[in-house]
């Protein structure tokens, strides 16, 4: 019951700490931080050489559990999630039955309690059904469990039910989260509109489109003085956007997802159906404003938008597969590639993996004496191969494979339990 985590560099932005010393874990409660650890009784982690850093958060996964789960399931999600470095995530509504309701947010919960001990924390649907047209029991899902609401997935196309699901969600703590993107301009849309989807033939998705709605929730929420979280960030003209209502004071945060960051709709020319997401991958201009702010803060964290597909469903026709990737697992290294293009130091790295505690009203983000022993622990500079193979995850469906990479997670740790662990 005893963990002592020792020799690494704690990173801990919420202290602003950067500092070589150990922790020691007790019952998976920090009780010491110190230079001259007891380690009597303990399992010993010698993360010389390595970060000591608050453990990660997701606050946008897809599990597919319930209704898709040979896709995902939550076992496996939260296998994935441990491998990814992060401690906790929060899962999207749009599952078979919807979470709309506390039967199935409860299912979540209960599902979870039985996997490998990373946290769960479900978001619940902002409308019944995902439909757009009635208010889910918003009051209840909180009862259950649920953290925050959304139709991740789909727009909320009227106006009158954004403002009340707002309204409604803030009474009880539940934070909106857009999923920002006009239906009408993407109907068919397979790619980004621009010179590549001319190129290769492919209807394409304006930015337009995403950066209108972003505009419309951030509008409604300057209106109504309440909070509205941006989910998948991927244009220039988004980020224009949020910097706008951020100077005006408006309540808004921002997700970005590491695939955007990475690539652009070039790599769409192979037709691989793995590069097919929505919002899609944007041009050069859009990842380097994108880059820049996360890099500046107007993006406040990362999220994977980790979406599993079977890779049944993946071998097709372009047109005719699903949107979404997986990116659990690759998370970290993609992001710590802007670490060693000097993008990013590494206190903003681990900051934009825990800014999702506070974006969500959650506990964690900070390494103390007191606290839950949730910690991350990774190597900056360990080289290694992408091979969709050795996921944990059900699904493998990632453009990222074969991708040669520098930086891994070596430990994961969840209320002082090693949840995962990398033999370099």
């Amino acid at each position: 019951m005893k963990l002592v985590i020792k020799n690494g560099m704690l990173v801990n932005p919420a202290k602003k700490e950067k500092k070589k010393t150990a922790i020691v874990i007790e019952n998976g409660i920090i009780t010491d931080i110190t230079d001259k650890p007891d380690e009597s009784g303990a399992q010993v982690i010698n993360a010389d050489g390595m970060i000591v850093a608050p453990g990660f958060i997701d606050i946008h996964v897809h599990f597919r559990d319930p209704g898709y789960e040979h896709k995902e399931d939550i076992h496996s999600g939260l296998k994935a999630a441990a491998a990814g470095g992060f401690t906790s995530v929060c899962t999207m509504p749009n599952t078979n039955p919807v979470a709309d309701n506390i039967e199935t947010i409860r299912y979540m919960l209960e599902r979870a309690a039985s996997g490998n001990g990373v946290k769960l924390y479900p978001v619940a649907a902002a409308s019944k059904g995902l439909k757009g047209e009635g208010l889910s029991p918003i009051g209840e899902l909180k009862e259950g469990g649920a953290v925050a609401v959304s139709d991740d997935g789909k727009p909320i196309k009227n106006t009158d039910l954004l403002k009340r699901v707002m309204e409604y969600g803030s009474s009880f703590d539940m934070k909106y989260i857009s999923h920002s993107e006009d239906t009408y301009l993407a109907e068919g849309g397979q790619m980004n509109e621009g010179f590549y989807s001319t190129v290769y033939g492919m209807t394409g998705i304006p930015v337009v489109g995403e950066a209108s709605q972003i505009a419309r929730d951030c509008m409604m929420a300057e209106y109504l003085d309440l909070p509205v979280h941006i989910a998948h960030v991927s244009a220039e003209m988004s980020v224009d956007i949020i910097k706008h209502f951020k100077k005006k004071g408006v309540k808004v945060t921002a997700e970005t997802a590491p695939h955007y960051l990475i690539l652009t709709d070039q790599a769409v020319g192979g037709f691989d159906t793995n590069t097919k997401i929505n919002p899609p991958l944007r041009s050069e201009k859009d990842r380097l404003a994108v880059i820049e702010a996360v890099k500046n803060g107007l993006i406040d964290a990362i999220a994977t938008d980790h979406a599993p597909h079977h890779q049944r469903e993946k071998e097709v026709e372009f047109n005719n597969a699903p949107f979404g990737i997986i990116g659990l697992e690759t998370a970290l290294p993609m992001i710590l590639k802007l670490y060693h293009e000097g993008h990013l130091t590494i206190e903003r790295v681990v900051e934009l993996f825990t800014a999702g505690y506070s974006i969500m009203g959650l506990t964690g983000g900070v390494i103390e004496k007191g606290a839950p022993a949730d910690i991350t622990i990774f190597d900056t500079d360990y080289q290694w191969t992408v091979d969709k193979n050795m996921f944990q995850s059900k699904s493998s469906n990632t453009p990222f494979h074969g991708f040669h990479v520098k930086g891994a997670v070596f430990a994961t740790v969840v209320d002082g339990k090693v949840v995962y662990s990398r033999e370099f």
